[in-house]
């Protein structure tokens, strides 16, 4: 039977139109709060985490992929594909981001629905900067049971601050007084969810930037997530190090020759019966946060593969600094992992989660700045367990965006310049086609500071602290300073440093 011709064109105008929408990825971007290198399992940790396992084994799992250190300058860097020190983000964040665009301007441009969810630690309103909805927390830390006023039945919030500020969309909470069973991390999944179905008509692909708080402090979670981990950590930090220290081993995410650093945490035998309890319990909630990050990833998975979306659906994961060192106590009720109180990881215990590299959040050495990347995409990429040792940074995540989205990167937005991006697309690196980077990558936070050129790393930590060099190809975890040694090439990169800081400072 013969169409008529326009019934035809008509089908054929509509074919076209949904080749062109699906040439198009959804896009997933999940960044974690403070966590190590080595508490996901696919990086070696015993903490549960089988929906980011799945993602990694049907993708890339990047081994030297870098942060900034700290939140607020990470978060700057991950949005706009420019250093912190460029945005105005390179001491603090009370200000707007200048000089370049956002993950969310840019996928707008390209047709993009642009969705956030969780915590933002910027200035602007993610809704002026190119997101059409936004639900979260648009500071720092805050009581993931509770961030606002007490309410009936429960023990005072512990918080640093209750009149932390939450958006749903526009509408501002201040204080943000949650219903009973609300909890960060289920709540920004929850929006995420609401939002997935909302659009899921929607002809145009989607842009989800999930940024869970977890497993930040203050150490809290739900108690039949606390209970998996009852026991786990009895044996302490040796025992838990070395253990994730060999999985990394199986795993290939290391090689066989690598070193384990030498452990700066007390001797698990040198603490009282009181102690150990305490850094157990410590231990067990923190991992029973990042078992729910996992279980809510989950939920973002299957939704998508009910939707038939998961396989156009590129899914990045990370986190924005190391393992945190930094302790907080707040006077509570002496509970860890509940609402009325505020307790940290602490130092001891990041070590661990930094497993084999040295120091943690806010140093500029590898325990510091080193995050996982987890990239998937099924039918973009095809990748089966991939390790992928190329040299990444924050920096990359707008140019992949931009390859995956099919973007123009302006010169120009709303009237004024931007700076062209800083970072590259990691898709050459991950199709293969690139194993070297070209350009140097660099760090400054706080007293910390370095540059990596090829496999050579200068770093110092300390207001008048000397440099240091390691060949990072020969020594990843930075146990053999060779400065001494190589002394043209210290000063090479020490010239670089300096450049880049000139260029970058405002």
């Amino acid at each position: 039977m013969a169409y008529p011709l326009f019934l035809t064109l008509l089908f054929l105008l509509f074919l076209t139109k949904e080749e062109k929408t699906s040439e198009k990825p959804n896009i997933v971007l999940i960044l974690a709060d403070d966590l190590g290198w080595s508490d996901i399992g696919s990086y070696g940790s015993e903490v549960e985490t089988p929906n980011l396992d799945w993602l990694a084994e049907n993708g890339v799992r990047f081994t030297q992929m870098y942060n900034t250190a700290k939140c607020n300058p990470s978060r700057a860097a991950l949005l706009t594909g420019l250093y912190a020190q460029q945005v105005g983000y390179e001491a603090s964040y009370l200000q707007p981001l200048k000089n370049g665009i956002t993950l969310g301007e840019l996928l707008q441009s390209a047709g993009y629905r642009t969705l956030w969810s969780g915590k933002h630690h910027g200035f602007d309103h993610p809704m002026d900067r190119g997101f059409d909805r936004y639900f979260g927390l648009k500071e720092g830390a805050s009581n993931h049971f509770n961030p606002g006023p007490k309410r009936e039945n429960e023990p005072q919030p512990a918080q640093k601050r209750p009149d932390r500020p939450f958006y749903e969309d526009r509408k501002l909470y201040q204080p943000f007084s949650p219903p009973q069973g609300y909890y960060s991390t289920d709540y920004f999944t929850k929006y995420a969810l609401q939002w997935l179905e909302e659009y899921k008509d929607e002809e145009k692909p989607f842009f989800i930037f999930l940024a869970y708080t977890a497993p930040h402090d203050p150490l809290m979670a739900w108690p039949e997530d606390i209970a998996k981990y009852q026991g786990k950590y009895a044996e302490g930090y040796e025992a838990i190090r070395q253990r994730r220290f060999e999985k990394q081993k199986q795993l290939g995410i290391i090689d066989e020759n690598n070193i384990l650093t030498e452990a700066t945490h007390v001797p698990w035998t040198s603490l009282s019966d009181s102690l150990r309890k305490a850094e157990e319990q410590k231990m067990e909630v923190y991992a029973a946060m990042i078992d729910r990050m996992d279980q809510k990833i989950g939920e973002i998975i299957q939704k998508l593969r009910a939707q038939g979306k998961l396989e156009n659906t590129v899914f990045i994961f990370l986190s924005d600094n190391g393992s945190s060192a930094e302790m907080v106590n707040l006077p509570g009720d002496g509970k860890i992992g509940t609402v009325g109180h505020w307790t940290s990881l602490g130092p001891d215990w990041a070590n661990v989660g930094n497993t084999p590299l040295r120091f943690y959040k806010n140093y500029s050495f590898e325990g510091g700045i080193k995050t996982p990347l987890i990239i998937s995409w099924p039918k973009g990429l095809g990748h089966q367990n991939d390790v992928n040792p190329f040299p990444a940074h924050l920096i990359d995540i707008l140019p992949t965006l931009a390859e995956l989205a099919g973007a123009d990167y302006p010169t120009e937005y709303n009237g004024k310049s931007v700076l062209p991006a800083e970072g590259q697309s990691l898709l050459p690196a991950i199709r293969g086609e690139k194993s070297l980077r070209e350009k140097p990558i660099f760090w400054e936070w706080s007293v910390g500071r370095a540059v990596r050129k090829g496999d050579w790393k200068l770093v110092t930590h300390g207001k008048n602290a000397p440099w240091e060099l390691y060949n990072l190809k020969t020594d990843p975890s930075e146990i053999q300073n060779v400065i001494s040694k190589h002394p043209e090439t210290a000063k090479e990169l020490e010239i670089l440093f300096y450049d880049w800081k000139k260029r970058v400072s405002p």
